[in-house]
């Protein structure tokens, strides 16, 4: 995960994600026609959930929903680690 007080937001490519997106061309595809935001903020969304419960129920569903054609993900407000106002949501 990122800083909060970095300039850099991006998020590096967790390796189960990756390793995923190795194996399954079509969602590879998918994956890359995303925007580099797009990619981000899945990414985050992923990530942030505090159990190994939730994270892979997360890729799964992020697997399912690019699959479906999604550029992002549902009810989310964006990676707090790009936006001022959403650092309420980082806990430190």
């Amino acid at each position: 995960m990122v800083s909060p007080a970095s300039k850099d937001f991006r998020h590096k490519t967790p390796t189960d994600l990756r390793a995923i997106l190795d194996s399954d061309s079509a969602l590879r595809d998918k994956w890359e026609s995303l925007t580099a935001l797009a990619r981000n903020e899945w990414i985050c969304w992923m990530t942030s959930g505090k159990k190994a419960e939730t994270r892979d129920k997360r890729l799964t569903r992020l697997q399912q929903d690019i699959g479906a054609g999604e550029r992002r993900p549902c009810c989310w407000p964006g990676c707090p680690h790009r936006r001022e106002s959403a650092r309420k949501w980082i806990k430190p």
